[in-house]
């Protein structure tokens, strides 16, 4: 690094400054400037060193504002889309409140980062959130996605085999060139030293100038920003990155207040009537689905037959299974959905804090003696089912099945012969499907269940047309499809002696293009229904149905009404005869049509 002194003239102040700022080497001017007799200032520039490379002197401030302006351009244009959505281009106030917005974004971004910029962090953290911001913007413009704390959530609990998934060379390529370049220009920046105090008045100067700014540009154009955050208040989290900070701030101050605190327990009043003395051994296997949507469900009207396996069991069962067309998720994410549909409250008075730091329905059903176990194909059970028999299905050696970190769904029917042999008492099975998991579709399922064609062979999505990649996500529920019958073949073979039932519900569901939008994640309020309306099935033995006094005729009409997420703890408390005051019998599915409530029904 050079840096040459040059005496510099009054008339030639504002030039010197705006040279000194933007670090550019006019050299013509300061030769003229150079000229000058009067009073002098001190120009500071950079040049190529002796070495070949060049440093570059600036301020906190100075590369504050520089990477302020430049997430500004490359790391928000799905927030300026969203917001002028449906206005006219070309109409004077659109413009106005257009460039309102970008003077509200840049400064609002510079005011956050000079309240923790310190010469000795800001290249570190600034290394951090271009590196971070990069990744963001690439998934928000390629998908849809908006970065609220349930989405940072997801992420963080993404496993390895799904992160490699989503690794692209178009990612790849934007990370070069919005990540990799910023930081070697960063690297080469040099902060300059100023005296504390003066330093400090620089900061708060400035500091305040851009709250003033950002607070002016939004008083500007009040009205329709005003209007804007009121019906999409989720907008504010497209704002990158300062979507990002606020996400990450909440998850981790959330964590922080339930670290090393007990789950809080539930359904402490449990009691379970046993069985009949020589009663057979009762089974039930919830299966939490992943990303199948109602939409694209062949039993419930889709134009293409995706479910031709349950088609058929149908026919050969039609009291047995039931499916339900009209069910709604309790999130439109995993992590989520998950936990959500497992707890009492649910979606109808959801709240986040309670459902994490509370057990869940299969700590109430062990508590009153059911024998439970989560076996999982995909990224955990998100608390669920903290402190009780798990397993993975990568702890089994299905080599035919399994291969680079991931199994198809059939591995999950493992060892379910044996089971159904040695059963005793009551047993519920969780199986956590892998299903429709995007963006790899093709992944999902073996060869021979790719009936449509063509179907996307990529993990990145942007190779491929719309249809292909409906063809392959539909590949993907027809292998769901297989599954799930030769789970219920499995169960009916041993009906004489085990009495099974099966409950099947998609845990959130996906957008394959309407709208624009990939994958899933949307926050809930604004969310599109394909990401939450999902698919749900349950089968009953025909020994289940005794048990219960199940009446299959009055379970098809319920299956007719809305469902959601909110009816799995309750029926399932109803179908194992479990008492407690946390049972709700209007949430109970099969409540209607269980014993006598089942013959009124019947009669009404």
């Amino acid at each position: 690094m050079q840096i040459k002194t040059l005496r510099v003239a009054p008339p030639c102040w504002i030039f010197s400054q705006a040279s000194a700022w933007l670090q550019v080497d006019f050299r013509r001017q300061d030769e003229y400037c150079a000229m000058q007799t009067l009073p002098t200032k001190t120009l500071t520039r950079f040049r190529p060193s002796s070495a070949g490379a060049f440093t570059i002197d600036m301020t906190t401030e100075q590369l504050i504002a520089a990477v302020s302006v430049f997430w500004l351009v490359s790391a928000n244009q799905l927030f300026f889309t969203t917001a002028l959505k449906g206005l006219p281009l070309a109409a004077p106030a659109t413009w106005g409140f257009a460039m309102a917005l970008v003077v509200m974004v840049a400064s609002l971004q510079f005011f956050l980062l000079a309240l923790v910029a310190h010469r000795a962090i800001i290249k570190p953290l600034l290394a951090l959130l271009l590196i971070v911001t990069a990744s963001a913007a690439y998934f928000m413009q390629a998908y849809g996605v908006y970065f609220d704390p349930s989405m940072v959530r997801n992420i963080l609990r993404t496993d390895v085999a799904e992160a490699r998934e989503i690794v692209s060379w178009r990612l790849v390529l934007h990370f070069a060139l919005y990540a990799a370049l910023p930081l070697a220009l960063l690297w080469r920046v040099r902060i300059m030293k100023r005296p504390v105090l003066r330093a400090a008045a620089h900061r708060l100067g400035w500091s305040a100038l851009a709250f003033v700014v950002a607070a002016g540009a939004v008083l500007a154009v009040f009205q329709p920003f005003a209007s804007l955050m009121r019906n999409q208040k989720e907008v504010r989290y497209l704002i990158t990155p300062a979507n990002l900070a606020w996400s990450v701030g909440s998850v981790g101050a959330q964590s922080l207040r339930g670290a090393g605190k007990p789950r809080l327990p539930i359904g402490l009043d449990a009691t379970r009537i046993a069985p009949a003395a020589g009663a057979k051994p009762q089974l039930l296997v919830v299966v939490v689905g992943e990303t199948a949507r109602a939409a694209n469900w062949g039993l419930s009207g889709y134009a293409r037959q995706t479910t031709p396996q349950l088609a058929q069991l149908t026919k050969l069962m039609p009291q047995g299974l039931t499916n339900f067309p009209r069910v709604t998720s309790c999130g439109t994410n995993t992590e989520v959905s998950v936990p959500c549909m497992f707890a009492p409250v649910g979606r109808r008075n959801y709240n986040e804090s309670d459902i994490r730091g509370s057990e869940s329905l299969l700590h109430v059903l062990a508590r009153v003696g059911v024998a439970v176990q989560w076996r999982d194909n995909q990224s955990g059970c998100k608390g669920v089912c903290d402190g009780l028999p798990t397993e993975s299905t990568l702890d089994t050696s299905l080599n035919n099945l399994c291969a680079d970190g991931r199994c198809l769904d059939a591995a999950l029917l493992d060892g379910l012969a044996a089971r159904l042999d040695a059963a005793k008492g009551t047993q519920v099975l969780v199986l956590h499907m892998l299903g429709n998991h995007g963006p790899s579709y093709f992944r999902r399922y073996p060869l021979e269940f790719a009936k449509f064609a063509p179907y996307c062979q990529s993990d990145d999505l942007a190779k491929c047309t719309r249809e292909e990649i409906v063809n392959a996500y539909d590949n993907a529920l027809l292998y769901t499809d297989h599954v799930l019958a030769q789970l219920i073949s499995q169960l009916q073979s041993h009906a004489a002696s085990v009495d099974s039932s099966v409950i099947y519900v998609s845990d959130h569901g996906e957008s394959l293009g309407e709208k624009g939008l990939f994958l899933h994640g949307m926050p809930y309020a604004i969310a599109p229904g394909e990401q939450t309306q999902v698919p749900m099935v349950t089968w009953f033995s025909s020994g289940m149905q005794q048990t219960l006094g199940l009446n299959a005729a009055c379970l098809q009409t319920r299956a007719a009404q809305p469902a959601s997420h909110d009816h799995l703890f309750h029926s399932v408390l109803g179908m194992l005869n479990v008492k407690t005051a946390l049972y709700e019998p209007k949430l109970d599915l099969f409540a209607p049509c269980r014993g006598a409530q089942a013959l009124l029904a019947s009669r009404s």
